[in-house]
């Protein structure tokens, strides 16, 4: 039966022992928790010394601290009659709760989402004038803390809020300019549905004439100010982020890595030889979905929490997107697949216009290296994957592959440019709006 000092301190008495092994462990890391157990036990240790009379012989010692653990054991299972046992105990407790949290016990729990809180903020009256685009602003700025983070790699930030029981949504974006500069542009607008795909909007530049102060700090951070406000608004950096050997097939060239909204991470290849796009699933790091696959197939791969739809490479180690949801693409939400979010922070020179003038030679000298219009209103659109309203939509794509396989059109398969499948538009798209654009879009001629 183990001793009561032994149950609160399982060390104490090793001490001597971990001395005599550290130095066959000073080449090993422990544990945290091993760790965190032992700076437990050294600090709690004088205190179990302290119960224990001083002897002048190994017996003597022995003995007594044999009477010190009965008198324990009695103590412990009564209440706790001495304050000083009583003291210990607490401090244990208190040190052993912090040395936890320290140490760490793994990933935190999922956050929970209720319907009440959902259904008194649909009803809570407020007050905004809505069709004012300064007192918007000056909503959505005081509501931010002091640092943001804008995931997206075109440099959206993306908020929400509920009016009159009306959700609204928008962005805050800095838009890099080919001349090193940027601008930054506020948008807002009645969010969408498939039910309601147009809705008014809202969009402005901020800039001094509107007491809006932008600072470039370096190439990934700056620091808007506004109304004696000041907020860094600090861009996802993938500068190293870097695709597998094995993610690009031979002639391929690496345009950029993307970060969507939706949470996840591509690489935008080029293919020179068939002039295609695709975007290949990032699994160098949190791919933030799971996956599950048709009955007909298991090459489609569609991600239970996004709806994008990959297929799996028959001849690299890596996942091709060939879909998106429908109702996603019609509405502009966060699902609606990485078009709009390619790497303009991390596009070398004339890498993405020198492709995009391969598949339509004719906008030379219309667009600049980001693919925009000279002023940056319209943008061109790659979106090589199906908008799919069903599973079965994606079968024929599977069909294509396996009867391709050897064929140097094989990566064809995967860029809408199937018989029977509806035509790969390139389209031109308005940049800073996050609704609409594709039935808004016009087709470049």
């Amino acid at each position: 039966m183990p001793q009561p000092w032994q149950i609160i301190c399982p060390c104490i008495g090793r001490i001597g022992q971990a001395r005599q092994t550290a130095s066959s462990r000073s080449t090993r890391r422990e544990p945290r928790q091993q760790v965190a157990r032992r700076i437990v036990c050294w600090i709690t240790r004088p205190l179990y010394n302290a119960t224990v009379p001083k002897a002048t012989t190994r017996s003597d010692t022995t003995e007594r601290k044999r009477d010190v653990e009965v008198d324990l054991a009695r103590s412990m299972s009564g209440a706790l009659q001495t304050s000083l046992l009583s003291k210990f105990f607490v401090f244990v407790a208190m040190l052993v709760l912090v040395v936890s949290k320290v140490s760490g016990q793994g990933p935190d729990l999922p956050r929970l989402e209720t319907n009440q809180a959902y259904v008194e903020e649909v009803r809570r009256p407020t007050a905004l004038a809505i069709t004012d685009p300064r007192a918007v602003f000056d909503f959505v700025f005081a509501a931010l803390p002091e640092r943001v983070m804008v995931f997206p790699t075109e440099n959206y930030f993306y908020f929400s809020f509920l009016h009159d029981g009306v959700r609204f949504a928008g962005n805050i974006r800095i838009e890099p300019q080919e001349s090193g500069g940027q601008i930054v542009h506020f948008t807002y607008y009645e969010d969408t549905s498939e039910w309601r795909e147009d809705t008014p909007e809202q969009h402005v530049i901020l800039d001094g004439s509107r007491g809006v102060g932008v600072e470039k700090l370096d190439s990934f951070h700056y620091r808007i100010s506004y109304n004696g406000k000041r907020v860094l608004f600090a861009l996802n950096d993938l500068s190293h982020v870097k695709p597998p050997v094995d993610a690009i097939a031979p002639g391929e060239r690496f345009i950029g890595p993307i970060f969507d909204e939706s949470g996840v991470r591509f690489f935008l290849l080029f293919n020179p030889e068939l002039k295609v796009f695709h975007y290949i699933l990032d699994e160098t790091d949190t791919v933030g979905d799971q996956f599950f696959s048709p009955q007909a197939t298991d090459r489609i791969l569609i991600g239970k929490r996004t709806g994008f739809a990959f297929y799996r490479d028959h001849h690299h180690n890596r996942k091709i997107m060939i879909g998106a949801h429908e109702a996603n693409m019609r509405v502009n939400n966060y699902f609606d697949g990485p078009f709009d979010q390619l790497p303009d922070n991390f596009i070398e020179g004339e890498a993405l216009r020198e492709a995009i003038l391969q598949v339509q030679p004719n906008l030379k000298g219309r667009i600049d290296r980001f693919g925009s219009d000279p002023g940056g209103e319209l943008r061109f659109t790659i979106d090589p994957y199906l908008p799919y309203r069903q599973v079965e939509d994606l079968h024929p794509i599977d069909r294509c592959a396996r009867s391709r396989i050897r064929a140097p059109s094989y990566y064809a398969c995967f860029s809408r440019q199937l018989e029977g499948l509806p035509p790969a538009v390139h389209a031109i798209r308005q940049p800073h709006l996050k609704t609409g654009i594709h039935q808004k879009s016009r087709k470049a001629e």
